[in-house]
């Protein structure tokens, strides 16, 4: 057996933290996979460097942060639909010795939400338009979202996500400026935070949001893995709404890429515990 062949990782830069290493690691073990996941802090002027190395020494993928995430596309061999819809890739598997770019961040996150709520058909205001925000847009409109509402500071990259969503699916964008505190409109059912006000260490920043425009039948979700429960979370939740946290969306998407590179379906649960533990 070629141990190299079984080598999953990540390109990071050096000061990104990387939980998803020891969450990786314990569903391997766990299952008796023959797989090791490796962390590699990788510049912006290496990247072209590191991903053939991971060619040569045959890894059967790895996954990608920033500011790698749209860069690494220009090496790579093709992209699947939604990472090409999107322009961005955290996700490389290899298929047949070519290299194809996913995105699983939208994916982890739609699954985590769906064990809540089904998003065909809900009018969703998503807040940020970076690459979060990006992945979730695209992904919530494939599975048939009826409205996207953007709101965002800078509206170049708020109305360059709607146009996207627009003319690239059937679903419905809109732009709405996030210059004042943002009331959420009647018509809007799920709410989802892209951002990262509120991460660690900055867990006393507030969103500026009115938390008084919460009801009861709406769904707030979080993308924030640490801390798990947000000040958005609390806010909402002590409004009456049903919340999502962001510890699936990471989790869901360390499934859906261990899936793509070992064809294996791994116990969440185990990585969410280990995830718990390092958090």
């Amino acid at each position: 057996m070629n141990f190299l062949s079984k080598i999953t990782g990540s390109f990071s830069t050096p000061s990104a933290a990387n939980p998803t290493v020891a969450m990786v690691e314990a569903a391997y073990k766990h299952h008796g996979l023959d797989f090791r996941y490796l962390n590699c802090e990788v510049l912006p002027k290496d990247l072209e460097a590191a991903v053939k190395g991971a060619r040569a020494m045959n890894w059967v993928g790895f996954n990608c942060s920033l500011p790698h995430k749209v860069e690494v596309i220009k090496f790579l061999d093709g992209l699947g639909e939604s990472a090409k819809l999107m322009g961005a890739v955290n996700c490389v598997v290899q298929r047949d010795d070519k290299y194809i770019g996913e995105n699983t961040d939208g994916k982890g996150f739609l699954k985590s939400l769906k064990s809540i709520i089904d998003p065909a058909g809900k009018s969703i205001a998503i807040l940020g338009a970076g690459g979060a925000a990006r992945a979730i847009a695209v992904e919530l409109a494939l599975e048939n979202a009826s409205r996207i509402t953007v709101v965002n500071r800078d509206q170049n990259k708020g109305k360059d996500l709607v146009d996207l969503i627009n003319n690239k699916t059937k679903c419905k964008s809109e732009f709405k400026d996030w210059s004042t505190k943002f009331e959420v409109p009647d018509h809007v059912q799920i709410l989802v935070n892209a951002t990262s006000i509120g991460m660690s260490p900055d867990i006393d920043a507030r969103i500026n949001i009115n938390p008084d425009s919460f009801r009861k039948d709406l769904v707030v979700a979080d993308v924030i893995v640490n801390p798990p429960m947000t000040n958005l979370l609390k806010d909402a939740k002590a409004k009456g709404c049903q919340i999502v946290d962001g510890l699936g969306m990471v989790i869901n998407q360390a499934v859906l890429g261990i899936k793509f590179w070992t064809g294996e379906d791994v116990d969440p649960e185990v990585m969410r515990k280990k995830l718990l533990e390092v958090l």
